[in-house]
């Protein structure tokens, strides 16, 4: 069982992740005013001291904590690390995402440090955007200069503000009028803020105090205690639950091939510079989460160093789980152009191969042992260069930016990837000599529906490009193979296996620009999305016999084509199990019901698609 200690935005994030398992879970906040549904989970209020929390875990088998909570709620950050030492289960904490450090803002160390600032720095009008709970901690500053506090328009909190004896006139309310036209209003001479990260909006006050000329006063966040985990995101929370309750979800997630790429980038770049790894690096994903990766295998010579990522897949059936992915970085053009403390991720905005912030300082990506060659058009990669695809080459350079400014060589090999590359599609891609290294999102789900939607979108992106007039869907190799047979004319490309995803790939044909699409569909399938279901995975639909009697009924079949489809197991014995009238009209009102379907995805003004229904021989009814 797990306590989520939650009330903020990161406690619905963890939310989200646990009724991902949908297993039960405990959610605790203070108070009951945040609105939260947790579909799996136990909504409990009320604060929890040392003994009271205690008591909890040991009467509900609570095996981990996770601490969402505010920041600046020490005193429950401190509650729950002392729990989880006394009864020795793990914690994780969900933090914030939090930008440098702006010099442009007075940065204090507490409250009363910022007490002091703002009496030096002669602020006699503040705006304090600290919340209600500090209203008592400020007390000896507003107490004798012009001060306006925004809290939350509710009862407990003007209550609180009332009871502290603050005058109710310099009350102002959230969701009521952005900073920039609060301060317009009130005209400060500063604000009072705190180090409340990324999802506390922290750079939009910043911003908001900049266009106005008003300096901005911070407090900083507190240290928090040791945790077993500490994540930023729902990627780092769902993999630090896998590791510290296993068992909570069925099934482990992992990490793309472009994510290993990039920490063994960013580790041979830190032994490079004479930084320590301490065994992991962290990075940061494309949605900037960031994550920690384990490294091995590092080496330094004269000007280049490697290191390497084993790739783990969770449970995700991928053909490179396991491998190591192996990066070697060199300085390029005569060593090192800048000091590693005068990087400022230039490039960090997602260049391409051999580009980045200037003609001396770019990242070039070479072609190590196992990774493919670009041979054709439509991957987003020139031809004749490694397949690193774009997304990866942004994430490795985006991260390696954050070390050093100048001009690197990057080469990425996996050993064994010529061999793993015949059990995937890249020699079909044009891919030759190895595997690509890809992933849009760092992240490897457990049998990743979006990796196999991602490869089908490439799949077509490569057709076009290659010039195919016709993108011809099938279901599989058997299916595939009658099509070839019907368009011989047709080149490789244009095929391309949508597996049970009939929806996610007409959407992509008509997305790339296919005016001509035929998709061939056997019986087993072409039932489900009869009935209107464009994801045919048999765990999700199953043949509805009911279904195809009424259909028979209303195609005009006779009587006994309702006892044959009663008759049936599989789908594919309607071939052999109606009459051949009773086919033929049933095979014609299936197909219509198809194309309606079809429709929604693909639509008449997207162009023209035809549907092949394909029998077990290799017979094709249209």
């Amino acid at each position: 069982m797990i306590l989520i200690l939650g009330g903020t935005t990161e406690g619905r994030l963890a939310v989200r992740v646990c009724d991902a398992a949908g297993k039960p879970y405990w959610y605790s906040t203070r108070g009951d005013m945040q609105q939260i549904e947790c579909s799996h989970g136990e909504h409990i209020t009320g604060a929890m001291d040392f003994a009271g929390m205690s008591r909890f875990c040991a009467a509900h088998g609570v095996r981990l904590l996770i601490d969402a909570a505010h920041p600046f709620a020490v005193s429950l950050h401190e509650t729950v690390a002392a729990v989880a030492e006394s009864l020795d289960i793990p914690a994780v904490r969900v933090e914030r995402v939090y930008p440098a450090r702006d010099s442009s803002a007075i940065w204090c160390e507490d409250y009363a440090d910022a007490i002091a600032r703002l009496e030096a720095g002669g602020v006699e009008r503040l705006l304090a955007l600290t919340g209600v709970q500090t209203i008592s901690k400020l007390e000896p500053y507003w107490k004798k200069h012009d001060c306006y506090f925004r809290i939350l328009r509710r009862e407990a909190s003007c209550v609180k503000a009332f009871e502290q004896g603050f005058d109710p006139s310099r009350l102002v309310y959230y969701q009521e009028e952005d900073e920039s036209a609060l301060i317009e209003r009130l005209r400060p001479g500063a604000i009072l803020t705190k180090e409340s990260g990324a999802s506390g909006g922290f750079m939009e006050k910043l911003s908001a105090a900049s266009a106005a000329g008003i300096p901005v006063y911070a407090v900083k966040r507190p240290a928090l205690p040791l945790y077993s985990e500490t994540v930023t995101g729902e990627h780092g929370l769902r993999r630090a639950v896998e590791q510290l309750l296993p068992g909570f979800f069925d099934l482990r997630s992992g990490f793309t091939t472009g994510a290993c790429a990039t920490a063994a980038s960013k580790a041979a770049l830190m032994t490079l510079l004479g930084m320590e790894t301490g065994g992991s690096v962290e990075i940061e994903i494309p949605d900037g989460e960031r994550l920690s990766l384990k490294v091995c295998d590092i080496c330094r010579g004269d000007s280049w160093a490697s290191a390497a990522v084993v790739k783990e897949a969770g449970d995700d059936p991928d053909v490179t789980s396991g491998v190591s992915i192996v990066a070697k970085v060199a300085f390029a053009g005569g060593g090192m152009a800048a000091a590693a403390t005068d990087a400022v991720g230039q490039a960090g905005s997602g260049s391409v191969a051999a580009a980045a912030d200037g003609e001396g300082a770019r990242i070039c990506f070479l072609q190590g042992e196992g990774v493919g060659r670009v041979t054709l058009p439509g991957l987003g990669i020139e031809i004749g260069q490694p397949a690193i695809n774009p997304v990866p080459r942004k994430m490795i350079i985006r991260n390696l930016r954050e070390l050093y400014a100048g001009a690197l060589d990057v080469t990425i090999s996996v050993p064994g990837g010529r061999e793993l590359a015949l059990k995937t599609f890249n020699p079909k891609l044009g891919i030759e000599g190895g595997i690509s290294i890809i992933g849009t999102s760092g992240i490897v789900r457990p049998f990743s529906n979006e990796a196999f939607v991602e490869a089908i979108r490439r799949e077509a992106e490569v057709a076009r490009a290659v010039g195919a007039g016709r993108l011809i869907i099938n279901s599989g190799a058997k299916s595939e193979a009658y099509l070839k047979a019907r368009f011989p004319q047709e080149p490789p490309q244009a095929f391309v296996h949508y597996g049970n995803f009939i929806g996610e790939t007409l959407k992509i044909a008509a997305q790339t620009g296919f005016e001509q699409v035929t998709m061939g569909i056997m019986m087993g399938k072409a039932v489900k999305l009869a009935e209107g279901h464009l994801d045919t995975h048999s765990k999700n639909v199953v043949m509805n016999k009911y279904f195809l009697g009424r259909l028979a009924l209303e195609a005009g079949c006779t009587p006994s084509a309702r006892a044959s489809i009663d008759s049936v197991t599989l789908a594919r014995e309607l071939w052999d199990s109606l009459s051949g009238t009773d086919l033929a009209l049933f095979c014609t009102a299936l197909l219509e019901l198809c194309h309606h379907v079809c429709q929604a995805v693909y639509p008449q003004s997207a162009g023209h698609l035809q549907i092949l229904l394909i029998a077990e021989d290799g017979t094709i009814f249209e």
